[in-house]
This record gives structure tokens, sequence and C-alpha cells, in this order.
């Protein structure tokens, strides 16, 4: 099982609303580096709902009932073949016990390298499993 991190404007689509529509879709991802690992994404995987703007900070974990597929709304392949535009279908799982912000997440070293500090634009990336292991720690899950 992969982890991944997902961050949203929670004045757009916050980790609240998964929990009162049970399911969505994920969509609006176009960063080709974001688009590359939410291709990925596979059914049973599990992912870190982080909130941006005034938030910065993983507030909850959220399961992936449909692993990647093409964008209804904007179908097509890339000249290699992969999907152009995947979505995932997610439900929630539960919210962390404690928020793990941005500013806590720098102040520790572990996570010098991961893609939320060193490529902060990013909209989807991969939690690797020992960064996995820890945030679930921090965040009391």
């Amino acid at each position: 099982m992969a982890t991944f991190l997902l961050k949203t404007e929670p004045g757009d689509y916050a980790f609240a609303d998964l929990v009162r529509d049970g399911r969505t879709i994920w969509t609006g991802v176009t960063n080709p580096a974001a688009l590359k690992a939410l291709r990925e994404a596979r059914t049973g995987d599990e992912a870190f709902i982080y909130h941006t703007g005034d938030e910065k900070a993983i507030v909850g974990l959220a399961k992936v009932v449909k692993g990647a597929y093409p964008d209804p709304q904007r179908p097509g392949n890339t000249a290699a073949g992969d999907t152009k535009f995947p979505v995932i279908d997610l439900a929630p799982l539960k919210p962390v016990k404690t928020a793990v912000t941005l500013t806590a997440l720098k102040a520790d070293k572990r996570f010098a390298t991961f893609g939320l500090i060193k490529q902060s634009r990013l909209s989807v990336m991969p939690v690797p499993a020992e960064l996995d292991k820890a945030l679930r720690k921090l965040a009391g899950l």
C-alpha cells in the first residue's frame, strides 16, 4: 500500500467536505509531476489531506477507493500513452488527532527531502514509507 499527500484549498474543498460527501473524485491536477504521482495511485492506497492557504497543515486521512482513471471531463492520452489527466476516487478515513503543520515539518530534519518541503507547489506527491510512519505518529493516527 502506498501513501500520498493531496493538497487542497479548504475554501474550495476541505477535509470536512469529504467527510460530508462520503466520497469524491479528486480532479483539477495539472502539474506534470503531480499527474505522474496521481497515475500511481491504486485502490486501497491512502492519502494525507493537506490544507493549503492559512492552515498549511495535514488535517485528515483518506482512502483511494478507485485508483487512477481518465478524467471524464478531460479525456486523452499523453504521447507516451499514459492517461493525460488522471483522477482518483477518495473516501474519508478519519481526521488527524493533531494537525501536522508545515512549520513543524520544516523544523524536523527527517522531512528535509520531502516533496512538501522541497517542491512546495506540487499538489500530489508520494509519501516515502519512513516519512509515512513519522507523519502518522505526529498526527496521532
